[in-house]
């Protein structure tokens, strides 16, 4: 027992963390001017988030509080995305372990107007090489390649120069291999891996090649984006919630837009229509659209009773 009480007051070893605090953070997403885009705060570096209270009923309505009083704007669907606690997540004060739980909401157009508050930015300015609706992008083959390739010819030994070949292939295409749009965050942290990104040298000397390009985010924000936008890429392949972007009439052409932008690659469009059509996930509203060229397109809007008939699929 004297052992038991005395190891109980053994000190927190200096320089390590003797508590944690719990962060609560937004990816709030909306498709504004057809870009699929994210709600930022600051100078557009950074992502609604505050600490959770003892006055927080919940960890949602934590949420929900921060984001309305740091951008004015109320959420709607949210879903409860990853928990970040890495070892290395140390707060400000260095004695304290930061555990940061994250959130994805969507919400539609006519609720995302900015404000001084509060800035839209589309998640391509932050991830320019997820973007392939119009092939790869140059800067896939221009730059990623080299500076990753040369990144696999550092390693110190053949097994490690192996295997990260073989995780740069998959995650960018590379050696012939198909493009996963699901991967962002697997290509994200490999960047980061191989020093390209300017979050992997803050507050070091680290020498490394040129960064890429695409816009950074204070802490961990960008990786925390990057985990929303797999999330959310892969759910609308097997859940309707590509709808709570739609509003609430729209055009079978928005709709193929909508997705496209969001998983980053083009479709098939008579497929995609059949695959909608087949699974009664949209009704005709009756009504055109006025701003078509050429002949009215039929307005359509999402059956909301197919979510208590069944189980339903998404887009794939």
């Amino acid at each position: 027992m004297k052992g038991q009480a005395a190891a109980s007051r053994k000190e927190t070893p200096p320089g390590r963390p003797h508590e944690a605090s719990v962060d609560l953070i937004a990816v709030v997403v909306a498709m504004t001017d057809q870009e699929p885009s994210v709600l930022t705060v600051g100078q557009a570096n950074a992502l609604p988030s505050g600490p959770f209270e003892l006055g927080h009923r919940s960890l949602q309505s934590g949420l929900r509080a921060w984001v309305e009083q740091q951008t004015s704007h109320q959420l709607g669907y949210i879903e409860q995305l990853y928990t970040f606690a890495d070892r290395d997540r140390i707060g400000e004060q260095r004695q304290q372990r930061v555990i940061s739980i994250s959130y994805l909401a969507l919400t539609r157009a006519e609720h995302a107007a900015g404000s001084g508050k509060r800035a839209w930015r589309s998640w391509y300015d932050y991830f320019p090489w997820e973007d392939h609706r119009s092939g790869a992008p140059p800067m896939v083959s221009d730059i990623l390649q080299s500076r990753l390739l040369a990144w696999v010819d550092e390693a110190d030994h053949d097994s490690l120069r192996r295997e990260r070949r073989q995780r740069v292939a998959i995650a960018f295409g590379f050696d012939d291999r198909d493009w996963n749009e699901e991967l962002v965050l697997q290509r994200y942290e490999l960047l980061y891996e191989a020093g390209l990104i300017e979050e992997a040298t803050r507050g070091s000397a680290r020498s490394t090649s040129p960064l890429v390009p695409g816009a950074s985010m204070i802490a961990d924000h960008r990786r925390i984006l990057a985990t929303g936008i797999a999330r959310l890429r892969s759910k609308i392949k097997y859940r309707p919630v590509v709808f709570e972007l739609m509003p609430p009439a729209f055009t079978f052409l928005q709709l193929q837009r909508t997705v496209e932008a969001l998983s980053g690659r083009l479709v098939h469009k008579p497929n995609f229509r059949r695959l909608i059509e087949q699974q009664d996930l949209v009704e005709e509203t009756g009504e055109t659209a006025a701003d078509t060229v050429g002949r009215p397109a039929k307005l359509f809007r999402f059956r909301h009773a197919v979510l208590d008939e069944r189980v339903v699929a998404g887009t794939k």
